[in-house]
């Protein structure tokens, strides 16, 4: 393996690590063991890696449906982020990665609080870090939370990986004749109007040209292509 980026982040939707789970449970053993798995190839090779993590395989915020106030609603989502970076901590463990769970708000006794600086320390010492909360803030997604920490630990690039394999013309699950991109620049996702990710982390990225590379999580070794360069997914850039 040879790797081309550095230090990375590695957006997990939450929906991701609940694929396939039995008994109606909220996590998939097996899908966290393989991206643990790959985590510590990552890792031994000499690359830092961060791994920010959704909530929606517990709870949905607004989307659920639920007459909640959006700012409580969004609260319970951050909530459900941290419980998935423990569970991905304690899946790193039995793979022996050293790791560190951060938050974007103080909860002393189950994680660090986020910081650039204790991140990148972190990083540097062969530890993977987990990112929950997403940006602490209500109204914004894991997605932009993603974008923001790989600009405050200085990353190489985000990785978002999705539960499709790239950015299309059109939603394929229902457009059979849409088209996937191979490359696009942020001007064309937002210009375009492209559902690819939130138009906040769009901008954000833009504006701090920090590359985005959208791939399917279906095989967790797309993980590992991406670090080494292959031509998978779709590349995002200025």
């Amino acid at each position: 393996m040879k790797p081309v980026y550095k230090r990375i982040l590695i957006k997990l939707s939450g929906e991701a690590l609940g694929n396939g789970a039995e008994n109606d449970g909220i996590l998939n053993f097996d899908v966290l063991a393989n991206i643990s798995g790959v985590v510590k190839q990552l890792v031994d090779s000499g690359v830092q890696v961060a791994v920010l993590i959704g909530g929606g395989n517990i709870w949905r915020g607004a989307k659920n449906g639920v007459s909640f106030d959006r700012t409580r609603a969004d609260d319970m989502g951050m909530l459900a982020t941290m419980m998935n970076c423990i569970a991905f901590e304690q899946s790193l463990k039995k793979e022996g990665v050293n790791s560190v769970v951060m938050s974007a708000f103080e909860m002393n006794k189950l994680a660090k609080l986020f910081t650039s600086r204790d991140a990148i320390a972190a990083l540097e010492s062969g530890s993977a870090v987990i990112l929950g909360g997403g940006t602490g803030n209500p109204f914004f997604t894991t997605d932009t939370g993603a974008i923001l920490r790989a600009l405050e630990i200085k990353a190489d690039i985000a990785f978002l990986a999705k539960n499709i394999d790239g950015i299309y013309t059109a939603d394929p699950r229902i457009d059979k004749t849409a088209k996937k991109y191979d490359k696009l620049t942020f001007a064309e996702v937002l210009e375009k109007n492209l559902k690819a990710t939130d138009p906040a982390s769009t901008c954000l990225a833009m504006e701090n040209d920090l590359p985005i590379l959208l791939f399917a999580l279906d095989d967790p070794q797309n993980i590992i292509k991406a670090a080494c360069g292959e031509d998978i997914g779709t590349i995002i850039n200025n």
